[in-house]
C-alpha cells in the first residue's frame, strides 16, 4: 500500500514538471548551503589545525608582545625575550624543559634566482633537537635532520624539493649547495610532506648558524616549554606568567608576553569557526523556511486542480485518509527530492572549496563525507515537505466528492 502510494506520488511529481522543480529550489539551495558550509568549516578546521601541528598536549609557547612591525613571532617586540628567560623558566618545577626557538626571515639563492622565506632554528645541544623534532613531529624523506655540531647545513621544507613551488624552476636535493644571505650552505636532508605551509616552506638551520648568519645576539624569538605532566600545564603556565612578570617588572593585566598552549588557541580557532558555521547555517535555513512555504503553496493549489480527481477517487471507493496520505506523501517527495540534489550539489561544492583551500594554505586535507550528516538532512529534507503539506492534505482528505464532481 506504501508503494502505491509513492508510486501515485511520484508520477503526480513527474506530470506537474516545472513547478515541481521550482517548489523544490528553496529546500535544494538552503540544503546545498548547509551541506557545503558544514564540509568547509570541518575543511578549515582541519586545514588550519595542520598549521600549527599540534604534537604535544604538554608544550607551552612564551612570546614577547608589543610587537612595533610585521615579522615572525616576538622578532619585533619592543621588550623581547632573552635567553636567560629560557634559563630561567627551565628551572621551574613543573618544567621538564625549555627551548629557545628563532624564526628569522632569510634570502635564499639558487639556480640564479632569489627567494625570501624564513628559517627556524635547531639546538645546538642534541637532547633539545630530539625534543624539537618530537614537538614537530618531522621527518626525513632523504638525508638526515640537523643535529649537535652541524655547521653550514640545512634541512629544507618539503615544497623545495619541487621546482614548481619553490621559486627557484628547478627541483632541489641533497647535496645540493644554497646561498643563504650570502653564504654557502649543504643541504643535509629533506623533510616529509606535512600538509603546513609553516613547515614544507620552512629552512631549518644549527641555532649557532643563524645567530652568526643574522647576528641578532641573545634575543629570543619564542620559547617552547614542555611540562613534566599534561596535568600540570595550568598550574605551570601560570607559574610562568608569575615568573616572567617579575623578570619583565611588569603587573598583572600589563603583560608584553604571552603563554599560550596550541590547544588553547586552536580552539579559540575553532569556537569562531563554529560561530560562523552557525551564522551562515541560520541564513541558509531561511531559504529552507521559503522552501516549505512553498511547497505548501504548491500543495494547495493542487488540490484545487485536482478536486475533480479527488472526488472521482471518493465516488469509487477511496477514503478520506488514503486521499490524505497521497498528498502528504506527494509533498514529503518533494522535500526529499529538493533535499537529495542539495546534498550532491552541497558535496561537490564542499570537495571544490577544500581544493582551493588546500592549494591556498598548501594544505592536504582530504574532503570529509558524513554519511549521518548526509541521511539526517535527507531526512529532515522528507519531513519538512510532510509538514509543509500537512494542510492541504488535510483539505484534500475533507473534499466532498458530489461538489468536487459538479465542478
Amino acid at each position: 500500500m506504501i508503494k502505491d502510494y509513492f508510486s501515485l506520488a511520484s508520477n503526480n511529481l513527474k506530470k506537474r514538471g516545472l513547478r515541481s522543480w521550482l517548489t523544490l529550489l528553496g529546500i535544494l539551495i538552503g540544503v546545498a548551503a548547509v551541506v557545503s558550509l558544514i564540509s568547509l568549516g570541518n575543511g578549515l578546521k582541519d586545514a588550519v589545525n595542520s598549521q600549527f601541528n599540534v604534537g604535544s598536549t604538554q608544550v607551552l609557547t612564551v612570546q614577547a608582545g608589543g610587537l612595533n612591525n610585521l615579522g615572525p613571532p616576538g622578532s619585533g617586540a619592543v621588550n623581547p625575550l632573552l635567553q636567560s628567560d629560557t634559563d630561567a623558566i627551565g628551572r621551574l618545577g613543573g618544567v621538564e624543559v625549555a627551548i629557545s626557538r628563532d624564526v628569522r626571515g632569510l634570502k635564499i639563492d639558487f639556480n640564479k634566482k632569489a627567494v625570501f622565506t624564513y628559517g627556524i632554528s635547531i639546538p645546538d645541544n642534541q637532547r633539545e633537537a630530539n625534543y624539537v623534532y618530537q614537538f614537530a613531529d618531522v621527518k626525513t624523506i632523504s638525508g638526515k635532520l640537523i643535529g649537535q655540531g652541524d655547521r653550514s647545513s640545512v634541512v629544507l621544507g618539503n615544497n623545495f624539493i619541487d621546482g614548481t613551488k619553490n621559486g627557484f624552476d628547478k627541483d632541489i636535493k641533497v647535496g645540493d649547495i644554497l646561498v643563504i644571505n650570502g653564504k654557502n650552505f649543504k643541504v643535509q636532508g629533506i623533510l616529509e610532506k606535512k600538509g603546513s605551509f609553516i613547515y614544507d616552506n620552512a629552512i631549518y638551520m644549527n641555532e649557532v648558524d643563524m645567530k652568526n648568519l643574522l647576528g641578532y645576539g641573545n634575543v629570543v624569538d619564542e620559547i617552547a616549554v614542555k611540562v613534566t605532566d599534561k596535568s600540570l600545564i595550568n598550574q605551570t603556565a601560570t607559574e610562568i606568567e608569575k615568573l616572567m612578570r617579575q623578570r619583565r617588572n611588569v603587573k598583572v593585566g600589563e603583560e608584553d608576553f604571552t603563554v599560550s598552549t596550541p590547544a588553547a588557541l586552536l580552539s579559540t580557532v575553532n569556537s569562531v569557526i563554529n560561530g560562523v558555521q552557525v551564522f551562515i547555517i541560520i541564513i541558509a535555513s531561511i531559504s529552507i523556511l521559503v522552501g516549505a512555504i512553498g511547497i505548501s503553496n504548491t500543495m494547495t493549489t493542487s488540490v484545487l486542480e485536482r478536486k475533480r480527481e479527488i472526488g472521482i477517487m471518493k465516488a469509487i471507493g477511496a477514503r478520506n485518509e488514503q486521499i490524505f496520505y497521497q498528498f502528504l506523501i506527494e509533498s514529503g517527495l518533494l522535500g526529499l527530492a529538493g533535499g537529495i540534489i542539495g546534498i550532491l550539489l552541497g558535496s561537490g561544492l564542499g570537495y571544490l572549496g577544500t581544493f582551493v583551500l588546500n592549494t591556498f594554505l598548501g594544505a592536504s586535507t582530504q574532503p570529509q563525507i558524513n554519511f549521518l550528516l548526509l541521511f539526517s538532512v535527507a531526512t529532515g529534507s522528507f519531513l519538512i515537505g510532510v509538514i509543509s503539506g500537512l494542510v492541504p492534505a488535510i483539505h484534500a482528505s475533507r473534499e466532498s466528492p458530489v461538489e468536487d464532481i459538479r465542478g
